[in-house]
């Protein structure tokens, strides 16, 4: 259940032809009261002989019977409620009782006060009333409905739990506008799988993504196919923009703008400037990427390796950095995923572009972000853009599975971190990326852990004996679970692959499940292979790697030692 408190009007008629007529797009249908302050209320869409003007002289009646000068300038009242898409289908008698539960917890006519403000509630779609409102009581004086906002919502909630509806979390007011009824159901006349402005949402964001300036962020818009205009002040000053699908016009043929701040919250112009500032100085603690995974692995498969050493220091300090420092690094978070939905393969982008919008909501909340330790994740939103499309296949598909791996955590970890701060929204969209993350991830890496699987099949028993000893000696709390698990034949390859390259797998096992718990990881033996494979700089595609000990990997044999002592992150839920 979803109420919306509107911006108060000043003509009750021009409402009230609003909600009576045919909509923006000639979607109100069969319009009429449910419920007013009286119940001999004229009904203008049922009643012949009613007009819109009788039901406004009603409402506006007190407010007419004062002197001019005392009559508020803004006197009319509206609120819309709106049930969840997946909720059933309420009568005519089950809006009433609604609007009556809405008006008396908001103030405009608590039960019982036979002076309170006059009201009507409109119902012109299944989904949906509208309730209008003039503001002066029936003795006169001026109805007092502070935090009207809220306690509609308080009410909403009472009402979903009475009507067995979809228990929705409270807003806190960080959200992005939702799309409008009318919006709805032109995107469903023509076709669309989304609303323009959620598409241009989404769009923006992927945009700005990893963005240094004003004229990289504009020239990726209009790289993506957007009207943009600029709204620029005398002085020649850029003050904003808003944006437009080519395809989406009004009935005079005009493209339907949106403004960034219309969008969503942090997508105005002075938002998204502060992104840019802060990348000018590097915050404390936040330090740069991985400079291994440069000319060794270049293009996708190296902005990817980049991206989840990135997010593993990012994971290090969420649980014990301040809030103002982990809102930074889930905003950080948000980038990457937008970037790895935009450049990732088939078989993986439309669930990780659905990853990306759903965590969109969880980037926002009343804690404000410290910019500039989101800086290291910035720039690998930045790295993943610049590299270009990943292949589904090799190295390219291969560290796409490592860098959702990492991303699923971090994501988990934001979800655990907003539930512990009451955020409701934020924790349950975080939970909701987890899902779609956890969906690309198995088909990212069904292939090249696959071919991992097969060739730890294929080990020789004596050396296949050695990586469990090294598996008992650095977990031993662990052995028993992980050698039982379907993934160790996989997790075995990736311990010889680090023998033959000269590594220590003993020691690289044991700092690697020291830095994070795995106990509630449903498969730790495929969590182990890419954090493994990340920390030694083994390839992430073993198709052709040789199992020989003296095999030419150039692989590093012990783990970056800027990742060294760190302490245990947050726990968290593995696959």
């Amino acid at each position: 259940m979803i109420p919306c408190v509107h911006d108060r009007g000043s003509k009750t008629i021009g409402l009230i032809a609003y909600l009576y007529g045919p909509g923006r797009d000639e979607v109100h249908t069969d319009p009429h009261l449910v419920a007013a302050w009286d119940p001999l209320a004229p009904d203008p869409g049922r009643h012949p002989d009613a007009t819109y003007a009788d039901l406004q002289r009603l409402l506006d009646q007190p407010v007419e019977a004062l002197p001019q000068k005392e009559r508020p300038a803004e006197h009319v009242w509206h609120l819309s409620v709106r049930a969840a898409p997946e909720d059933p289908y309420l009568t005519d008698e089950q809006w009433a009782d609604i609007a009556r539960r809405m008006v008396a917890a908001t103030g405009i006519a608590p039960t019982g006060d036979e002076a309170a403000c006059r009201w009507a509630a409109v119902r012109h779609a299944d989904d949906h009333i509208h309730i209008v409102a003039t503001l002066v009581r029936e003795d006169g004086r001026q109805a007092r409905i502070r935090q009207d906002g809220r306690r509609s919502q308080t009410e909403a909630r009472k009402i979903e739990t009475d009507y067995g509806l979809r228990r929705l979390n409270t807003g806190d007011g960080t959200a992005a506008k939702r799309p409008t009824s009318a919006e709805r159901h032109k995107a469903e006349r023509e076709n669309r799988p989304q609303t323009p402005r959620e598409e241009l949402r989404e769009t923006v964001r992927h945009a700005a993504a990893g963005t240094v300036n004003e004229t990289e962020f504009f020239d990726r818009l209009a790289a993506a196919g957007l009207l943009v205009h600029q709204r620029t002040a005398p002085s020649g000053d850029l003050l904003g923009y808003k944006v437009a699908l080519p395809d989406d016009r009004n009935h005079d043929g005009e493209p339907v703008f949106y403004a960034g701040s219309t969008l969503a919250p942090d997508l105005s112009l002075p938002e998204i400037r502060k992104r840019w500032t802060a990348d000018d100085a590097e915050a404390p603690g936040d330090a740069p990427t991985d400079s291994a995974a440069g000319p060794r692995w270049p293009g996708p498969a190296g902005a990817r390796r980049r991206a989840s050493t990135a997010i593993w220091q990012a994971l290090l300090v969420i649980d014990h950095g301040t809030d103002e420092q982990v809102a930074a690094r889930i905003t950080g978070a948000g980038e990457v995923l937008d970037a790895l939905a935009t450049t990732s393969a088939a078989p993986t982008r439309s669930e990780l572009r659905q990853a990306a919008f759903v965590f969109e909501r969880a980037t926002r909340s009343h804690t404000q972000a410290a910019h500039g330790h989101d800086r290291a994740l910035r720039q690998a939103a930045r790295d993943l853009v610049r590299s270009g499309p990943a292949l589904g296949g090799g190295e390219d598909g291969a560290t796409t599975a490592m860098v959702i791996d990492m991303a699923f955590f971090l994501v988990t970890a934001a979800a655990h971190w907003h539930a512990r701060k009451n955020h409701a929204q934020q924790a349950a969209a975080a939970r909701q990326s987890a899902e779609h993350l956890r969906t690309a991830y198995r088909a990212a890496a069904r292939h090249p852990m696959a071919v991992l699987h097969r060739r730890g099949q294929h080990l020789p028993q004596p050396r296949l004996q050695r990586q469990a000893a090294h598996l008992r000696a650095a977990v031993p709390e662990l052995a028993g679970q992980i050698l039982a698990e379907p993934g160790w034949p996989a997790l075995a390859a990736t311990l010889a692959d680090i023998e033959a390259a000269g590594g220590q797998p003993t020691t690289l096992l044991a700092e690697t499940t020291r830095r994070r718990e795995l106990e509630t990881a449903d498969s730790v033996s495929d969590v182990l292979v890419w954090r493994l494979r990340r920390t030694a700089d083994l390839p992430a595609d073993a198709q052709k790697m040789p199992l020989t000990r003296n095999a030419p990997t150039r692989s590093r044999a012990l783990p970056d030692r800027r990742m060294r002592g760190s302490s245990d992150g947050p726990r968290h839920r593995g696959r």
